[in-house]
């Protein structure tokens, strides 16, 4: 009789204890030697040896207590027969346990494309959780989680998913290519009601763990030298239906197909373009193509060239969900035929299998194809239509509302008058000061009108810096997407509260300067002229007046030509005067309209502009980082 051996961990003792009691005599010195997992790495030394030298006769008495004593990982090995193999049925008998401990497996490496992705994703998620929910950062929290954990498990394991509709033959596609009958297969509906594992090598235990797969439904395939070294390193994850009427089932399969390396699709010839199938699985892992294979099931019972159609309208539906397919050499979803029952195609199945094993990359290209998902889904938060940021022009235009607000203009027209009026005090004849001072002796004030433009203009004011910080708020945060556009105006609007306030007492300390204005050098000798023309006036005024009363001898020529000469020589040295000053006059009150301009600048820009960019740079700062995690050298935006 042909003899087949499939392992299943010690935890499944208690379930054929019976058949193991039959089955004594034929399994002493008979068995092959059952591999173990990752679980016996920690077994001492001792054990083994004393595992290797105990009696045959012993060792099925003695398994249970070795197995919870010293091995935490026992097996037992089931022997099936070539005819109870063809009907899914074998008998488990308790073998002695051959190698009892296997150095661990290497851990997974990435390479450094893809660690600096990752990388990038764990800064651009850590600079983004003030500004972004946690829901939409979920996804790359996973990927993170997932990559890590992934990273710290075996390299030399390829952890591959059979997935399908129920009645689309996977568990039987399972059991071809274990080559053993390992998943129950039936017409009760549905068959599979929890994942089974298989793996072709030690050392997977953990991965098979991270699954949550329990022991007892841990299998080994065919003790084939053939099989094992083409398929060594595969772990094979039977899961129960996706579609199955038990929320359970479906539940178990999203989880474990978000921790698997790769997925075998198995659709059949009924239910191949299934719409629950494509929109909720390939459509959305269409980026996933590289590590997904679609196997069409049953085609023994499709008729000629029936097969073939069906196929190509297989792959023309994958086509128009967006997975590539793996033709001509070209990277993509693997797309083949077979018939589970029949063993066609099977050959094919096991051989792509196998080079897709060997290459040891499909864990990499998985987490590579999540942070693909992962960058898909963060483009509407981090990618923007046009270049953001503020720009010279804003800036200005932002310190010129800033200054018409604050009167900065008005101020160095203030000042500019002051220095033309302290000019003409100065210069001015004095006759024409008097006439000036009376005129503002008879103008009486107007306090309460005073008061009211006074309320009025700061009204104005208030309005002003509102709608300048709006204006900025608006440019700064044009075409960033919405969370940072949030945030950009939030911090426009915080920096705001209280500059009103701060850009008055900027006017009142940095407004026209207390007192006087300062006099060119000139000013002495135009005060000196002025004051010789008022007395030749005086002189000869009061020289006329000794002619008049007969106290001076009479001579009109010289004192007229006197005061001639300082009636007119008075308004034009008053008039020079006021030629002279407006260059200072003017430089003056630019002076002062730039200090305040200068002043609310300097405050507007520590209160609103310097939040703004702060934002702004952290906006760049999660680009670049969403850029690196995209694999794109040239920045977006």
């Amino acid at each position: 009789m042909t003899e087949v051996t499939a392992a299943t961990d010690h935890r499944d003792h208690s379930d054929h204890s019976g058949d193991d009691e039959g089955q004594r005599d034929e399994g002493d010195g008979k068995g092959e030697h059952a591999r173990v997992d990752d679980a016996e790495d920690t077994a001492p030394l001792e054990a083994v040896k004393s595992m290797e030298s105990a009696d045959s006769t012993d060792a099925d008495a003695d398994a249970d207590q070795d197995s919870e004593g010293f091995w935490d990982d026992g097996l037992i090995a089931r022997r099936v027969s070539a005819t109870d193999e063809a009907q899914g049925y074998g008998q488990v008998v308790r073998e002695p346990v051959g190698e009892p401990w296997s150095p661990p497996a290497p851990p997974l490496a990435y390479d450094r494309t893809l660690r600096s992705r990752l990388d990038a994703l764990r800064e651009l998620v850590g600079l983004s959780r003030t500004r972004l929910d946690s829901r939409t950062l979920a996804e790359a929290g996973r990927v993170l989680d997932a990559a890590a954990a992934r990273r710290r498990l075996s390299g030399q394991h390829t952890v591959v998913a059979i997935a399908g509709a129920t009645g689309s033959g996977k568990s039987q596609l399972f059991n071809a290519l274990a080559g053993v009958a390992i998943s129950e297969t039936g017409v009760r509906r549905p068959t599979t009601a929890a994942p089974i594992a298989c793996s072709w090598s030690d050392g997977a235990a953990t991965l098979i763990d991270r699954l949550g797969i329990p022991g007892r439904l841990r299998r080994r395939p065919l003790q084939s030298p053939e099989a094992e070294a083409q398929l060594r390193g595969l772990v094979l994850v039977d899961l129960p239906d996706h579609d199955s009427a038990a929320v359970q089932h479906r539940e178990q399969v999203d989880r474990i197909l978000g921790l698997v390396d790769a997925v075998i699709w198995v659709v059949d010839p009924e239910k191949y373009a299934d719409a629950v199938l494509h929109e909720r699985y390939l459509r959305p892992m269409a980026g996933h193509a590289e590590v997904t294979f679609v196997v069409l099931n049953q085609i023994d019972r499709l008729p000629g060239e029936a097969a073939d159609l069906v196929l190509d309208d297989l792959r023309r539906l994958l086509d128009e969900d967006g997975i590539a397919l793996g033709e001509y050499g070209e990277p993509g979803a693997n797309v083949l035929a077979v018939s589970a029952l029949t063993g066609k195609g099977i050959g094919e199945l096991r051989e792509a299998l196998g080079h897709f094993v060997a290459e040891r990359g499909a864990a990499a290209r998985r987490i590579s194809a999540d942070l693909d998902s992962a960058a898909a889904r963060l483009w509407p938060v981090y990618a923007n239509g046009r270049w953001a940021g503020l720009s010279e022009e804003a800036r200005d235009e932002f310190a010129d509302r800033l200054a018409d607000a604050v009167g900065a203009t008005a101020a160095g027209e203030a000042a500019e008058r002051a220095w033309r009026r302290h000019a003409n005090r100065a210069c001015g004849t004095p006759w024409l000061r008097l006439w000036r001072w009376y005129q503002d002796v008879r103008e009486s004030p107007t306090g309460r009108q005073a008061v009211r433009a006074h309320a009025e203009e700061e009204a104005t004011a208030r309005q002003r810096v509102e709608q300048a910080v709006r204006t900025v708020a608006e440019q700064a945060s044009g075409g960033l997407p919405a969370p940072w556009a949030q945030a950009v105006r939030e911090a426009a609007v915080r920096g705001s509260q209280g500059l009103p306030e701060a850009l008055d007492e900027l006017a009142a300390g940095a407004g026209t300067p207390a007192g006087r204005p300062p006099r060119p050098g000139w000013w002495p000798l135009a005060v000196l002229a002025q004051a010789s023309m008022t007395i030749l006036q005086v002189i000869g005024g009061l020289w006329l007046l000794g002619q008049v009363i007969g106290f001076m001898s009479p001579n009109l020529g010289v004192p007229v030509l006197l005061m001639a000469i300082g009636i007119v020589g008075g308004p034009a040295i008053e008039w020079a005067c006021k030629l002279a000053v407006r260059g200072p006059a003017r430089r003056y009150g630019d002076e002062a309209e730039r200090r305040l301009r200068e002043a609310a600048e300097a405050c507007g820009r520590a209160r609103v502009l310097d939040p703004v960019a702060a934002e702004l740079l952290r906006y760049r700062e999660v680009r670049e980082q969403y850029v690196r995690v995209t694999g794109v050298g040239t920045p977006i935006g």
